[in-house]
This record gives structure tokens, C-alpha cells and sequence, in this order.
């Protein structure tokens, strides 16, 4: 079947290890099934998605919080090989009182960071907006972006549109992971692309990254801004439309740098 997209994932997993994102995406190999760590923020997008789009279904933050733990338990539940002795050792109070410490946060987050007459009905414009959207031609064969932008904010007052991307983590992230150019280039493709959709100028939108922490003492929401300018943009698309040159003609050489860390390491797909 020919390829007809292109998501920011499969392209990061092409940028560490080409030969990498063939073992996954081409011949379709995943040793990962997920964890708690993946159950818990799938849980709190779940949150953040639901109670920013529909705020009228929710009452107030002790609903928002059975909302949580609802959807955690469904994740949970997804998990392989889980059973109660494994639950009991992960403790799942402390996950529970960690996303309860969060919750609040969030709105508090978001009004200090666009204002305090912020109103999420009147400035919400989407939660999971999906973006699929025409890179190029390659190999005769129409190829297109995908993905999913977690928060679209809109600032009349200062005609500006806020694309925010939401990431769970333990107590935050380094100055060296916060500029790291790989992790940006995902909120770069989705200005880009987003621009594109809507036919808007991008210098009208601007791109950040949430942090949900688990286990900070304070602070457990950090928003904070990336500059996506034009330079960043015709970079990160032209990695991108070189990604997809090589993926469609077969390239896919291994990144052997990476392989310390990789989970097909010394395995029987990858020697």
C-alpha cells in the first residue's frame, strides 16, 4: 500500500535512526505496549481535551478529578500483563494525588500565561485539532502531514493565535531539553501546517510546550514559549521533505549512535 502520510513521531524516529523507524513503521515491530507512565498521560490529555472543549459538561475541578481517575483506570486496564499485585506495587494513590495536584493547575496555567480575562469558552478555539495537510509530491506519489494539535488558543485583544502542545513528566525539563531543535520541530511543523489549513500568517502564531509534572513540589503546570520563526520553519520542512524522499525510495541505514539506547538493541531485529 502506498504511503500517504507522515506524522511528527515518524519523523522523529527517522531523525534518531532511519533504520529504526523502518523496524516500526514498515515492518510494523513494537516491543513497547505501554505503562503506567503512558497510562497516566493519556489519562490527563483525556482532561485536558474534554474539560477545555465541552467546559459545560463539568461542574467544577472534584468532577474533573473522577474524570481523571475514570479514564486512568480505562488506561490502566489496556495495560499488558496487569494484575492486582502489579497495581499495588506502583502505588496508584500517589498517581492519583499527583494528577488532583495538577488539575487545578492547568486553568490556573493558562490565565497566567494568556491573561486573566482569559475565559475558556471565549478563547478556546480546539482541543485535538487534526492537521492533514500537503507536504509535496515524491516519487509521483502524494504525500501529507498528520497531526493532532492538543490546544488552539485564541488572543483577540492582541490578534495573535496560540498553538499549545501539552507533555506530561516528572518534575520538568532542563534548559537543555527545553531548546533541544528535535523536540521543537514538532511544534514547528504544526504552525506550519496549521497556517496552511486555516490560511494565516505565521507571524500571527505563536507555539508552546505545557509541562504536567508529577512530581514537582511547585509549579505543577509550566507553559513556556518556542520561536518557531521562518528560518525554523524552512529547516524543519526541508529535514521533512528529505525524510520522505529517503523513507519512499527504501533508504534506511542505521544511526548506530543511537543504538545504546534503542530497544531493538542486540536483539534479533537489529545485529
Amino acid at each position: 500500500m502506498a504511503k500517504k502520510h507522515i506524522s511528527y513521531s515518524e519523523f522523529r524516529n527517522w531523525k534518531i535512526c532511519p533504520y529504526y523507524r523502518h523496524l516500526t513503521y514498515d515492518k510494523r515491530i513494537n516491543v513497547f505496549e505501554g505503562n503506567i507512565y503512558t497510562a497516566f498521560g493519556k489519562a490527563l490529555h483525556e482532561v485536558c481535551e474534554k474539560t477545555l472543549i465541552h467546559p459545560k459538561k463539568f461542574t467544577g475541578i472534584p468532577q474533573i478529578k473522577d474524570f481523571f481517575k475514570e479514564n486512568f483506570m480505562k488506561e490502566l486496564k489496556k495495560l499488558p500483563e496487569l494484575d492486582v499485585e502489579h497495581l499495588k506495587k506502583d502505588n496508584l494513590s500517589k498517581w492519583v494525588k499527583s494528577a488532583e495536584e495538577i488539575i487545578p493547575e492547568i486553568y490556573v496555567a493558562l490565565r497566567n500565561q494568556f491573561g486573566k480575562n482569559f475565559k475558556i469558552q471565549k478563547n478556546v478555539l480546539a482541543a485535538e485539532e487534526i492537521l492533514m495537510e500537503p507536504i509535496g509530491t515524491f516519487n509521483k506519489k502524494p504525500m501529507k502531514f498528520k497531526g493532532f494539535i492538543d490546544l488552539v488558543v485564541a488572543d483577540e485583544e492582541n490578534n495573535k493565535i496560540h498553538l499549545i502542545d501539552w507533555k506530561t513528566c516528572s518534575w520538568g525539563w532542563n534548559s537543555k531539553k527545553k531548546s533541544d531543535t528535535l523536540i521543537a520541530q514538532q511544534l514547528v511543523f504544526y504552525k506550519y501546517f496549521y497556517c496552511k489549513k486555516h490560511g494565516i500568517d505565521p507571524s500571527n502564531v505563536e507555539t508552546y510546550f505545557a509541562l504536567l509534572k508529577r512530581t514537582a513540589k511547585v509549579e505543577n503546570v509550566e507553559i513556556f514559549r518556542t520561536t518557531s520563526g521562518e528560518k525554523k520553519i524552512n529547516n524543519s520542512l526541508s529535514l521533512l521533505e528529505r525524510s520522505v524522499i529517503n523513507i519512499e525510495r527504501g533508504v534506511a541505514i542505521k544511526n548506530r549512535l543511537s543504538c545504546k539506547y534503542c530497544k531493538f538493541y542486540q536483539t534479533e531485529n537489529c545485529k
